[in-house]
């Protein structure tokens, strides 16, 4: 499934919500180590839900929270120029709006 990203490439749009991509300040080789990460500790979440282990659950959601974090998706901003934090905010609220009306409206026509 093909995704927008914002024109200064920092969020991906989802169903109208902004989500964080990757560091693009990342190496490749290290982009690939962590994203190896991130689906290895999501096969875990898997295995210990099945497992019902609530121990091995929340060792597997921090790996997760871990990978995501190392590839600049949660935590501190990967950006310099002080632009606040918009994961998860629907597009319409935030300074993308109008981008996001003409994407749309592009779209249709």
């Amino acid at each position: 499934m093909d995704h927008i990203t914002t024109p200064d490439g920092r969020y991906l749009i989802v169903r109208g919500r902004l989500w964080r991509t990757t560091n693009s300040g990342l190496g490749e080789q290290e982009r690939q180590r962590l994203v190896d990460e991130l689906m290895d500790a999501r096969r875990a979440v898997k295995a210990a839900k099945a497992s019902g282990s609530p121990e091995d659950l929340a060792t597997a959601r921090r790996a997760v929270d871990n990978a995501k974090r190392g590839l600049g998706e949660r935590g501190a901003v990967w950006w310099t120029d002080g632009a606040p934090d918009l994961n998860r905010h629907l597009v319409k609220n935030t300074q993308y709006a109008g981008w996001w009306a003409e994407v749309h409206q592009a779209g249709k026509d």
